[in-house]
């Protein structure tokens, strides 16, 4: 097919002349309007920064000052002595000389993008001194007189995004600014002695707590294409920031992070924005995070985050990098017309080894040096809708392909196939070792503990104990869905495998990394069988917490009915049962007469209920022997004097590893005077010192009165094994002796 035959094309000269004529004229005009703005440029300068000192004061209550401003040239202006200063407040910023210079092309578009930028001693001075911070005017709302419309994430995304890209110059030079911030904890300083962008690239020095460690900025650096690559590294040690460290107890260092943005797109209602962050030889200390360093050798993930009209979400392109380790994430959070949270994570089949590899070291310590083989697959999915959160949806599973374990690393999971020490913790300190095994006189087996109290005990803790393999997703479903509801974190989802391997295998911290740790042993026991089901049962009974220092159900029993195991009530076992999760609140269940509290009867109808359901008990209209349990007569003059609501908010508490019961007494009601009666008037004359007074006396009050249980406990508990009476006597008047040397120190500290 011939193409079309521009010869034969004729434009009337008519049209010519007309369209030279117009594109002539608005030359002229543009020439005119050009050499109108660049005569006026210094007045519009100057008008423009009155009306910058005007926003500030009335925005913002800042006064700034500046000492020069006028162009160099066509699109340069420098200033000198700039000042910002809040009111009331320390002065915020200072800077000696700068000169910026704007591009003009996209200045004619509405777009205001930095060509150069230089800057000679500037200081950007933070303070938060006794909560008063000069910076606070940042966090000020400003009044919505507006009404109030939807706001479209994706355009606000795309739009920030560019006005940062935009205030980065082609061309930097930057000499001695200062950065600095101070609180009444400590402070920092961060000196940039040199920052230079020139041909794309970025160079810097910069001067930490004067001296302490130079850093340096370095690498690929065009804002304008979306194009940047720069990593943070100091000279010859790591990266750390002390003032991180004293400020919010973590410590964290790093030979080097990388960063880097390589795309930013928006079409189609959704902003992505692709990049990736890296990170080398990681060292965290936190103590919530675990009690040791955590190091990570390498880490990254080449993120992919996509931002929508009303969510945001970090793609499943995104790939996170774990040493050996490659894992796919999907994180999504949707804000209106609901909140929605999603999270989902995919490992696919990955070698065994190289997994148990990537663990960080000072992780996961009983791990270390595990030798496995097989394949490993790991799939996690949540969904949860923040108006149904009792119908949050969990799934998590670790699947297994040919797996087993080679050689077992610093921890022998078979240990407990056989009598072995068990060493157990309060507050974190290791308390006197126990022997589990039958040189143990209060070591039971399986076969010598009474039923009712096994099924008590299953029932209220694991149910499916049986037939699951260490977790149970519907109880973590729940958990969930309770912990979202209650903002907040409660025990919940924990099973008697978890239990046993928390209180036998692991310290009793509570730290993230000790309970991913539970987790990860719980499942090579299960899923190796490692144990059988009975003999797991029979050491969890063993070694759980009972009572203060009470521990393994054959000491439990005779401290608290003076009988054995075996001859256990169904009634002393759901009491048994209900201690389980707050075991060092077991007396306060008891009242003087060493009667239950009334406010059990609840809890031993819905235990023994369930019993009975299951074929584990026989149907009892009179709370499954709640009003038969009595609690043995030597021990009711342990019982604290407290109120009925205190007990049972105590009896409520869960999973208290680091709890100690505190008495809590209740300070007597000053009745009113005669007159008072009479006028009806309060006395406040000396309110606050009677307060006051009150406060302190029923403190040491508790605190005495904590002294001599305590006390009594340790008489209880003295082995009188091969002890003479004569020696009895001896070692419970030395507690005594204790308890009084106690006592008189802290009414001395009072009367101080």
């Amino acid at each position: 097919m011939p193409g079309p035959n521009f010869k034969n094309i004729h434009i009337n000269p008519k049209y010519i002349r007309i369209a030279a004529i117009i594109f002539a004229s608005l030359f002229v005009l543009f020439l005119i309007g050009g050499y109108i703005a660049y005569s006026k440029r210094e007045t519009l300068l100057q008008s423009a920064i009155a009306k910058a000192k005007a926003k500030a004061r009335s925005a913002y209550n800042l006064d700034l000052q500046i000492g020069s401003a006028h162009f160099t040239g066509l699109s340069t202006v420098a200033f000198t002595d700039i000042t910002v200063v809040p009111d009331h407040r320390d002065s915020l910023l200072s800077i000696k000389q700068f000169q910026v210079s704007v591009k003009l092309f996209p200045l004619i578009f509405g777009d205001v993008k930095l060509a150069d930028v230089e800057l000679e001693k500037g200081h950007l001075n933070l303070t938060d001194i006794k909560h008063v911070k000069n910076f606070d005017f940042l966090f000020k709302k400003k009044r919505d007189t507006t009404v109030k419309t939807k706001v479209d994430l994706s355009q606000l995304s795309s739009n920030l995004i560019n006005q940062l890209l935009y205030k980065i110059p082609d061309n930097l030079k930057l000499n001695n600014f200062l950065v600095s911030f101070k609180n009444d904890s400590g402070s920092f300083t961060a000196l940039a002695q040199s920052a230079i962008i020139k041909d794309g690239h970025l160079t810097s020095i910069i001067n930490i707590d004067n001296g302490l460690a130079l850093w340096h900025f370095d690498g690929r650096m065009h804002p304008s294409d979306k194009d940047i690559d720069v990593k943070l590294y100091a000279d010859g040690k790591k990266v750390e920031i002390p003032f991180i460290e004293k400020r919010f107890h973590l410590k964290v260092t790093f030979d080097t992070v990388s960063t880097r943005l390589s795309k930013v797109e928006h079409s189609e209602g959704e902003t992505r924005i692709y990049g990736y962050w890296g990170v080398k030889n990681l060292l965290i200390n936190q103590p919530g995070l675990s009690s040791n360093d955590i190091v990570v050798p390498s880490a990254g993930i080449d993120a992919n985050m996509f931002v929508g009209q009303n969510y945001l979400s970090l793609d499943s392109s995104s790939t996170i990098y774990l040493k050996k380790l490659t894992a796919h994430p999907y994180i999504k959070y949707t804000l209106n017309p609901v909140k929605i949270y999603e999270l989902k994570l995919n490992t696919g089949w990955q070698n065994a080894q190289d997994v148990f590899d990537s663990f960080p070291s000072g992780m996961f310590e009983s791990l270390e040096g595990m030798q496995v083989a097989g394949k490993l697959n790991y799939n996690l999915n949540i969904f949860l809708n923040s108006k149904k959160p009792d119908d949050v949806q969990f799934d998590s599973r670790l699947d297994k392909q040919g797996f087993n374990i080679v050689k077992y690393g610093r921890t022998d999971l078979t240990r407990l196939n056989k009598p072995f020490v068990y060493t157990p913790y309060e507050k974190g300190k290791p308390m006197g070792p126990h022997i589990i095994g039958p040189e143990n006189s209060y070591y039971t087996p399986l076969q010598d503990i009474s039923p009712n109290l096994r099924n008590a005990v299953m029932t209220a803790e694991d149910p499916s104990f049986y037939t699951n393999h260490g977790f149970v997703e519907e109880s973590i479903r729940k958990s969930l869905a309770t912990d979202f509801k209650d903002k907040k974190f409660k025990r919940g989802g924990s099973t008697i495998s978890m239990q046993l391997v928390k209180n036998t295998f692991l310290s009793r911290e509570k730290t993230l990394a000790r309970k991913i740790e539970e987790i990860l042993i719980v499942w090579l026991i299960e899923n190796n069988r490692i144990m059988s089901k009975n003999r797991m049962l029979e050491v969890y009974f063993n070694v759980i917490e009972w009572g203060h220092n009470v521990y393994g159900i054959g000491e439990a029993s005779r401290y608290y009915f003076g009988k054995a195991p075996s001859e256990l009530t169904i009634g002393e076992s759901i009491y048994l049962a209900s201690i389980v999760p707050h075991p060092k609140t077991g007396l306060y269940s008891f009242m003087p007469d060493g009667s239950l509290r009334p406010g059990l009867s609840g809890y031993f109808n819905l235990i023994g209920n369930l019993m009975a359901g299951h074929g584990k008990a026989q149907r009892d209209s009179s709370n499954y022997g709640f009003y038969d349990v009595r609690l043995k007569e030597s021990m009711r003059r342990e019982i604290a004097p407290v109120s009925t609501i205190i007990a049972d908010s105590l009896m409520n508490q869960n999973d208290d590893d680091e709890a100690t019961p505190v008495v809590i007494l209740e300070p007597e009601v000053k009745k009113p005077s005669f007159f008072q009666r009479l006028f009806g008037k309060k006395d406040t004359t000396a309110k606050k010192e009677e307060v006051k007074q009150v406060d302190v006396k029923a403190k040491l009050k508790a605190d005495i009165q904590k002294l001599k249980d305590e006390e009594k406990r340790k008489e209880l508990l003295i082995d009188t094994a091969g002890k003479t009476k004569k020696e009895i006597r001896q070692e419970k008047k030395r507690l005594r002796s204790e308890e009084k040397d106690a006592e008189k120190a802290l009414k001395e500290a009072v009367k101080e």
